[in-house]
């Protein structure tokens, strides 16, 4: 195990809300791209009191994981959120935050550091809070039409061969032949894609926006407006 991963250093933000929760309130992991040029810059932003953004745990480019805000205490990451009947997750999530510019600022892979750190840093919350897999999401899963973190880079199916989140059983074969043929009725879709999780919304623009953050996490070889047989395979294998 690298020494980053033993070794985790402390940062506090002065950004959380000083009633503690319970250890059965803790409910989500949620993961973050920082979407920022400098990774120093990110830390001063959620550590600085003016921005009232913070997170639980932030993942330097190296590995090295930063401990922000105490679990059991609501950090300021999710903002307006929602996951099937649960809103404003802050308030039973804990927020990682990883080093990456994101797509503002030319978006690159994860560092195989950061995915180790992601992986041990997982396990632990995972078995600590007893987390369920498919409470393990990204910020784009519980603010779709407002973000798009952690993208498609992430290592989502990694993370599921490790138990830690879930992800759809459709072979790479079949994927393949389904992947851009037109569904032809996309209302049974969208259906079962808010039956999911996924924010519910009648608005068709907006429905292509939830749409492309579905495939950023479960599709990602293609992000695409187009309602495809694909990612209908991959919707009923989850559900």
């Amino acid at each position: 195990m690298q020494k980053n991963v033993e070794k985790m250093s402390i940062n506090y933000s002065p950004n959380f809300d000083i009633r503690k929760r319970s250890v059965s309130k803790v409910k989500y992991l949620i993961f973050h791209y920082t979407g920022m040029r400098s990774e120093n810059t990110a830390i001063k932003r959620l550590t600085n009191k003016n921005s009232k953004v913070s997170c639980h745990y932030f993942i330097k480019s190296n590995g090295e994981i930063i401990k922000i805000v105490p679990d059991l205490y609501i950090a300021w990451h999710a903002g307006i959120s929602s996951w099937k009947k649960d809103k404003s997750l802050n308030s039973n999530s804990i927020g990682i935050e990883i080093s990456n510019p994101g797509h503002a600022y030319k978006y690159k892979n994860y560092s195989k550091k950061q995915i180790t750190s992601i992986i041990y840093l997982s396990k632990n919350l995972k078995k600590k809070y007893k987390i369920k897999k498919e409470n393990i999401l990204g910020h784009s899963d519980i603010a779709p039409l407002r973000k798009k973190d952690p993208g498609e880079k992430f290592p989502w199916e990694l993370l599921n061969k490790k138990k830690l989140c879930l992800w759809h059983n459709v072979s790479k074969k079949n994927c393949k032949k389904l992947r851009g043929i037109k569904l032809n009725d996309s209302n049974n879709f969208f259906h079962l894609l808010f039956k999911f999780g996924y924010k519910f919304s009648n608005d068709d623009n907006e429905k292509i926006i939830i749409y492309k953050n579905f495939q950023r996490r479960f599709r990602p070889q293609l992000i695409s407006s187009i309602v495809d047989q694909e990612s209908y395979a991959i919707l009923k294998s989850l559900i």
